[in-house]
């Protein structure tokens, strides 16, 4: 770049620039967005030496439509109908919960179906956490009879789950 052109750049960007951001900031309502608009249109005014000939009451108009379609020209892109823009970040997404939700439904409906006895033992063990000498002793049977009744209880229930469409996983 010649010395001449690096000065009458200075001077349009000098003279325009801050008129150009103010102008498209009312726009667009974004610094970033409104900094890089003025400097595109500064770089098609440097393209376009016929246009920095022109007197200043046109120069200006030039520039000011060019900033002006710049931002329509964004504003119809797809980047502008389909990225937005947020104050703060999105809400973090949770897992969804139906399949454990569901789950949860229909092992407490084939727990219901089962005898109280079992439903007893299975529930101390599975739920409560317990051993079976803890469950012996809480039920006051033999450690024994608490080991068939998990055995025919947890049996008893896989069918159930099967009868409501759970297949063995």
């Amino acid at each position: 770049m010649r010395a001449d052109e690096q000065l009458a750049l200075r001077e349009l960007h000098g003279d325009y620039a801050e008129l150009l951001w103010r102008f498209v900031m009312r726009l667009v309502h974004d610094r970033a967005q409104a900094q890089d608009v003025v400097q595109e249109t500064l770089l098609r005014a440097w393209q376009h030496p016929e246009v920095l000939a022109r007197e200043p009451d046109a120069l200006r108009a030039w520039l000011f439509t060019v900033a002006r379609n710049l931002v329509i020209d964004d504003w119809r892109s797809a980047r502008h109908r389909h990225e937005f823009g947020m104050n703060q970040l999105p809400e973090v997404s949770s897992d969804d919960q139906t399949e454990r939700v569901l789950d949860a439904w229909l092992v407490g409906d084939a727990l219901e179906s089962l005898t109280v006895e079992h439903r007893e033992v299975i529930r101390r063990a599975y739920f409560g956490g317990q051993d079976t000498q803890s469950i012996a002793a809480a039920l006051e049977i033999p450690e024994g009879t608490v080991k068939s009744r998990l055995h025919y209880g947890l049996r008893a229930m896989r069918l159930a789950l099967e009868e409501r469409g759970v297949s063995g996983r």
